[in-house]
């Protein structure tokens, strides 16, 4: 469900709060595909369906960074901040994978805004992601993203 947060002074007041959860997205052979493509991170636990039934997993995975990059398609789904001139993604303090995602799983991300702290001509925002798979027993990663919302 989206959340419409309405300038700088609602961001502060949302400080610690949980956003929500996104829905669940499915992770394809195909998107993984195109993000070793996008990205050159070709290795075979990836893109080689066939030897990977022979690894760990028993299939391919999911490039931990593919994860994480699906945190821009969940934001939008989640958060929606209206009255500033600029969203800007500003980074991450840490990342953590903690569990492979298997290509044809569904996967999904908890939203919580951690903090919101005073710059230079706005706030930090720092969110709290959390990326679960269905059925899974522990996150496939946790991370702590950092963005910058400008004053218009």
């Amino acid at each position: 469900m989206l959340t419409t947060i309405n300038g700088i002074e609602d961001l502060k007041a949302r400080a610690g709060e949980d956003v929500g959860v996104s829905d669940w997205y499915e992770v394809t052979q195909d998107g993984i595909d195109a993000f070793a493509d996008a990205t050159s991170d070709h290795q075979w636990i990836h893109v080689d369906p066939e030897r990977a039934q022979d690894s760990p997993f028993g299939g391919t995975i999911a490039h931990g960074y593919y994860t994480l990059s699906l945190a821009s398609h969940f934001m939008e789904e989640l958060l929606h901040v209206d009255g500033v001139a600029l969203m800007v993604n500003y980074g991450l303090n840490k990342v953590r994978f903690m569990d492979p995602l298997p290509v044809g799983d569904r996967i999904r991300m908890h939203l919580r805004l951690a903090a919101v702290d005073d710059v230079p001509g706005g706030v930090q925002l720092t969110s709290e992601l959390t990326f679960e798979r269905d059925g899974g027993k522990k996150p496939v990663c946790v991370a702590e993203s950092l963005s910058r919302a400008y004053a218009g």
